[in-house]
């Protein structure tokens, strides 16, 4: 899935953003970084917040990614 096939609205949960290699057929990672990088990025404020849609289940708005993504290629 790359940005441009990402929904207007909606929510991703962690895996789609960072990829997962054990679904098949394997989910690319939208952001080439690993989980604990993500965590320090969203923790120092860098990335954006998480949106709590159970008690198990985080997932980031589309928007959100859409512009992290544009500012990173943005910053190459």
């Amino acid at each position: 899935m790359r940005s441009s096939s990402l929904p207007e609205t909606g929510f991703l949960r962690l895996w789609q953003i960072l990829g997962n290699t054990k679904t098949d057929p394997p989910t690319p990672p939208l952001l080439p970084i690993s989980k604990s990088t993500w965590w320090v990025r969203v923790k120092s404020g860098e990335y954006p917040q998480p949106v709590k849609l159970g008690p198990r289940i985080t997932a980031w708005r589309v928007e959100d990614i859409r512009s992290l993504i544009a500012r990173d290629t943005q910053a190459e």
